[in-house]
């Protein structure tokens, strides 16, 4: 992990909760800790309306007590042993779980892939105001586009560390650049609303914001004097917006935190 999020320091910290754990009694745990910071700006009808930046660190622990399991959360700052305790305590009033367990050792990766989720790019509150004011512009410039629902775009980065009792520490961080803008077409009662949105891991990746105002003030537009299709059997096409949905859905369903 990079400095940025100070791995060292996080380490140190889920490795103090695994060993917490182990001397209220847990027979296995692990524990995670999870560091993330953020700014973004939003605009509307070429005006600044928010600009916001965030730092969190928190921490979880999971511990096993035989075939019974508990997970507390709390703020980086909370004390390991109350913390352990705590777990261990609602551990032993859980119900049994035979699924439950840490993986098999056998099965842990010694050195994971760099999957190069990282990029140190540093953006400033100016760029991101600007890119938000561009997407807007281009979705009001729009035939048919009537108002401006709010355009914004932020960059953050996050990362964790995950220690487990049977020796396994792995870590990963991650960056993230957005950008969306969401617009109104058409007149009183027949006014429709639609967006688009760009995220990116990478900066150099990040889709022009002139394109998403486009795109979302384009989606808007169409959307005009839409009506119901009659019933029948039909061929449904997934919208790239929504197939990227199905393949989270997919990911997460596959994913072992679930």
């Amino acid at each position: 992990m990079t400095d940025t999020l100070d791995s060292a320091k996080l380490t140190d910290r889920v490795a103090a909760l695994v060993e917490a754990a182990k001397r209220a009694g847990a027979d296995a745990a692990d524990a995670v800790a999870v560091r993330g910071r953020s700014t973004g700006v939003s605009v509307r009808l070429g005006k600044v309306e928010g600009t916001e930046a965030s730092e969190s660190e928190d921490v979880s622990l999971r511990v096993f007590v035989g075939k019974r399991v508990a997970s507390v959360s709390a703020t980086a700052a909370s004390d390991p042993k109350a913390l352990a305790e705590r777990a261990v305590a609602m551990a032993k009033v859980s119900p049994e779980d035979p699924y439950q367990g840490l993986a098999d050792p056998a099965l842990l990766v010694k050195k994971p892939r760099d999957l190069d989720l990282f990029d140190p790019t540093e953006v400033s509150a100016d760029q991101l105001k600007e890119a938000a004011l561009a997407a807007e512009a281009a979705a009001l410039a729009v035939k048919g586009v009537t108002n401006s629902a709010g355009s914004g775009a932020s960059a953050g980065l996050g990362g964790l560390v995950l220690a487990t009792s049977h020796g396994f520490v792995g870590h990963y961080v991650a960056s993230r650049f957005s950008r969306s803008t969401s617009v109104i077409a058409g007149e009183g009662t027949g006014m429709e609303r639609d967006y688009e949105f760009s995220s990116r891991q990478h900066f150099s990746d990040r889709d022009a914001p002139e394109d998403i105002g486009r795109k979302a003030g384009e989606r808007a537009a169409r959307r005009i004097g839409a009506r119901k299709a009659a019933t029948g059997p039909v061929d449904v096409v997934f919208d790239p917006r929504v197939a990227r949905g199905i393949a989270g859905h997919l990911a997460g369903a596959i994913n072992g935190a679930s």
